[in-house]
């Protein structure tokens, strides 16, 4: 959080063009961006990108974050908008088009019928925004006020969006039996 002296000091210097202040202050937030690039576009080249290029973003519009403001949702949002912008690209559906891989399914075992649930193959069914919502809350692990700042929206709609999304994500769980 941009409330103690010493950030405060990096933010001052890092609008006033400071490239090192602004990375200091960026760096703890960079791992919780690249996760939810991850989750979002599934690749790690395209993640990376997408996190350098917000990154890139957040150093442009510097100017607009608020003294005393929380870092992390705000370089987040600019993170999910980059991400939404990597997803709607023509050359984003020509590659997922391309990429036809076959599922690699574990065999139910010894860890019983929880670990035969395919999560991800329900995530990734899942409509975007609903998975946006679940990667910040529950992978990001954010607390609901910074998941609502993130979406842009209040406190209870932010907890009513995560009920939603975990309703969606419930008929996507098939319980793989006998595999």
């Amino acid at each position: 959080m941009i409330g103690d002296p010493l950030a405060e000091e990096r933010l001052r210097r890092a609008r006033a063009g400071d490239a090192f202040a602004f990375g200091e202050l960026l760096a703890p937030v960079l791992d919780s961006g690249f996760r939810l690039a991850m989750t979002m576009l599934k690749d790690r080249n395209a993640a990376e990108d997408a996190v350098q290029e917000a990154a890139l973003k957040s150093w442009r519009k510097l100017d607009r974050f608020r003294y005393g403001a929380d870092l992390r949702p705000w370089f987040l949002a600019i993170v999910a908008n980059e991400c939404r912008t990597v997803r709607r690209s023509r050359w984003w559906q020509v590659i997922r088009t391309d990429e036809v891989e076959p599922r690699e399914h574990v065999a139910a075992g010894e860890g019983g019928w929880a670990d035969s649930i395919d999560l991800n193959s329900a995530l990734d069914r899942l409509a975007k925004h609903h998975l946006l919502t679940l990667t910040l809350y529950y992978h990001l692990d954010l607390p609901i006020d910074e998941v609502a700042r993130v979406l842009g929206c209040s406190t209870g709609a932010a907890r009513q969006r995560i009920h939603r999304a975990l309703a969606a994500l419930r008929p996507g769980m098939v319980l793989e039996v006998g595999r």
